[in-house]
C-alpha cells in the first residue's frame, strides 16, 4: 500500500500545489533555503527526489498556503477513535539515523534536526493510547557529542505533556519509553501541535483531521503509528546532554543547553517512504499556517475553557509566546465608572492555561467597549488598549516566572517575568500617529527623558535602530517583545518605556544566507 505522505503528495502535485526537483541537491542549508523562498513567494510544495546522503526523497512547504491545508486536512467526528492495527507497514525496513535526510536549516545549528516529529508518550503505569501525549519536540539526530546512529537528542519546553510523563517516570524509577513519528497522515503532524489540556489525547484529532482513525501497534513495549513513513523508538536516559544550537520560530539562535536525549532502540521506514520537513525561523514561515489552522479551530472552544473571554491570539509576527492578545469581559461593579476588573481574573486565568501560560505580554480589552474588535488586528487593537490604559493602574508585572524556554530575553533560561496591560472603559487621551501604531513612539536613544513632547505617545520603544524597527508592523512587534524581559525592560512614568535595545545575554538573530 503507497504511504500516505506519498499519496497527499500526489493529490497535491494534481492539484497543482506541488513541484519536483529531479536533481541532487543538499539537506544541509540548501534544501531549507529553499524551503523558506518557497513560502515567502507563496509557491507549491517541493517534493526533492535525490536528497545528498540519503536513498529517501523528502518534501517541504506542504502547509505553506491555507488551500494546501485544507486538501490535506479533511475532518470528521466519525473516524477520531484509534484503532489497532492488523499490518505494520513503518516496519517494512530497519534503517539508522544516518540514513535519513541530514536536514540543517541553519549555518549555527549544532547538526542535523527533525522539525516535523511527532513524539508520543504513554502515561508511565498505564498502556492505552488514552494516557498518550502526542507532541512536536524537536529532534537532534547528529552533532554535539551524541553517538551516531545511537543517541538522539529530544528538546521538550517545561510546560509540555510530555515533561509531566518524564516526572512520573524519574519518580518510578523508570526510563521513560518514545517513539518518533515522522510522515503518515498529514493530519497526524497537525494533531500532534494542538494546545490541548492535559488529559485529552491529542490521537483523537489525528482522526478527526485525516478522516481516518490513528492506526497503531506495539513493539516490545513501544507504541508504534503503522501509518508513518518512519519511526524512532528509544528511552529517555538518566543523564542529560548538550542539545543545540538551532534557529528557532523566535528568529534566534537557541544556545546549547543540556536536555534529555534518547538511546536510540530501532528505527523503521516505509519501503516507500517520503521524509517531510519544515524550517523555522522568523515569522512568517510554514508553521504561520498552523498557527492560522489552530485558531479557526479552538476560536469556539475558548469561551467555555476560559470564562468571559471571546478570542486570543498568540502574535505570529512577534514570535508567538512573547505577545498575546485577548479580548475579554468586563462585567463586574457596572454600575460604577468601568475600569478593569473582572479582565484581571480572566488575565490570570489566561497565564494558567496550556500553551498560552507562556506568554510575556499580554494586552486584553473590554468587548463592551467596541463589540467589533478583533485580537486578529493588531495594530488597531493595540490602539484600542493605548488610548484607554491607565499607566498608573493598569500595568501589572509578574516578577520571578516560568517562561518561553526559546526566549533568551529573562534572567536565564525558563526564567523571567510576564506583563499584563489591562484596558476597560471610555478612552482617557488621543493618539499621536505615528507608522506603523497610533501612539506609539520609537526612539533611538542611550536613554529616554519626557519633556513634555509626546504626550500623546503613552508607549516608547528604545531600540538600537528606529528607522528599521518602525518600517512596519512585523518589525516593530519582532523588536519591542522579543527583546525586552518586563520586570527589567519596563519603566512607567508619565510614559510606559520599553528598553527593546539588544543585551549582552540576548542571542543571535538569524540571517538569511
Amino acid at each position: 500500500m503507497t504511504s500516505f505522505m506519498r499519496k497527499a503528495c500526489e493529490m497535491l502535485e494534481k492539484h497543482g500545489e506541488l513541484v519536483r526537483i529531479k536533481e541532487p541537491v543538499s539537506p544541509n542549508l540548501e534544501m531549507p533555503a529553499i524551503a523558506r523562498r518557497a513560502f515567502a513567494n507563496g509557491e507549491p510544495a517541493i517534493f526533492f527526489e535525490k536528497v545528498e546522503g540519503s536513498r529517501f526523497p523528502a518534501v517541504c512547504n506542504l502547509f505553506g498556503s491555507e488551500k494546501r491545508a485544507e486538501l490535506l486536512l479533511k475532518r470528521s467526528f466519525l473516524h477520531s477513535l484509534p484503532l489497532p492495527a492488523l499490518s505494520k507497514p513503518v516496519m517494512q525496513s530497519e534503517i539508522s539515523l544516518s540514513d535519513l535526510p541530514q536536514i540543517k536549516c541553519w549555518p549555527r545549528d549544532g547538526g542535523a534536526f527533525i522539525t516535523l516529529p511527532q513524539v508520543l508518550t504513554i502515561k508511565p503505569g498505564k498502556k492505552s493510547w488514552r494516557h498518550s501525549n502526542l507532541g512536536m519536540y524537536r529532534v537532534q539526530i547528529s552533532g554535539n557529542n551524541y553517538i551516531q546512529n545511537e543517541e538522539c537528542g529530544l528538546h521538550y519546553q517545561i510546560h509540555r505533556g510530555i515533561g509531566i510523563h518524564h516526572q512520573e517516570a524519574i519518580a518510578k524509577g523508570e526510563k521513560l519509553k518514545v517513539s518518533i513519528f515522522i510522515g503518515g497522515p498529514p493530519g497526524n503532524t497537525l494533531a500532534s501541535i494542538m494546545p490541548l489540556p492535559n488529559g485529552i489525547p491529542e490521537l483523537l484529532f489525528a482522526g478527526i483531521f485525516s478522516k481516518r482513525a490513528f492506526r497503531y501497534a506495539r513493539h516490545n513495549g513501544w507504541f508504534i503509528s503503522t501509518d508513518a513513513d518512519f519511526c524512532i523508538l528509544g528511552e529517555i536516559q538518566n543523564d542529560l546532554k548538550p542539545e543545540g544550537p538551532f534557529g528557532d520560530h523566535l528568529g534566534y539562535y537557541s544556545e546549547q543547553h543540556p536536555f534529555p536525549y534518547l538511546k536510540v532502540h530501532k528505527v523503521f521506514a516505509r519501503k516507500d517512504a517520503v521524509f517531510p520537513f519544515t524550517v523555522v525561523g522568523r515569522p512568517p514561515q510554514e508553521d504561520t499556517i498552523f498557527g492560522k489552522i489552530i485558531h479557526k479551530i479552538t476560536k469556539p472552544l475558548i469561551p467555555y475553557v476560559l470564562p468571559g473571554v471571546h478570542e486570543v491570539n498568540a502574535v505570529d509576527a512577534a514570535g508567538v509566546h512573547p505577545l498575546l492578545l485577548a479580548l475579554g469581559s468586563e462585567r463586574y461593579l457596572p454600575y460604577e465608572k468601568r475600569e478593569p476588573l473582572e479582565l484581571l481574573t480572566q488575565s490570570n486565568a489566561i497565564l494558567g492555561f496550556g500553551q498560552l501560560s507562556l506568554a510575556k505580554y499580554l494586552f486584553i480589552a473590554a468587548k463592551e467597549d467596541n463589540p467589533s474588535l478583533s485580537v486578529q488586528n493588531v495594530a488597531e487593537f493595540l490602539e484600542h488598549i493605548l488610548c484607554r490604559i491607565n499607566l498608573e493602574r493598569d500595568v501589572h508585572i509578574h516578577r520571578n516566572t516560568s517562561i518561553d524556554t526559546l526566549d533568551y530575553s529573562g534572567t536565564r533560561l525558563n526564567h523571567g517575568s510576564k506583563a499584563v496591560f489591562a484596558a476597560a472603559g471610555e478612552p482617557c487621551r488621543e493618539l499621536g500617529v505615528a507608522a506603523p501604531v497610533k501612539g506609539v513612539l520609537v526612539v533611538q536613544e542611550e536613554k529616554w527623558e519626557n519633556q513634555g513632547k509626546a504626550e500623546n505617545f503613552p508607549l516608547v520603544v528604545l531600540c538600537d535602530d528606529a528607522k528599521w524597527t518602525s518600517k512596519n508592523l512585523e518589525n516593530l512587534l519582532w523588536v519591542t517583545f522579543t527583546r525586552s524581559n518586563p520586570a527589567s525592560d519596563i519603566s512607567i512614568g508619565s510614559q510606559l518605556v520599553i528598553d527593546a535595545r539588544k543585551k549582552p545575554h540576548h542571542t543571535i538573530p538569524l540571517q538569511e544566507i
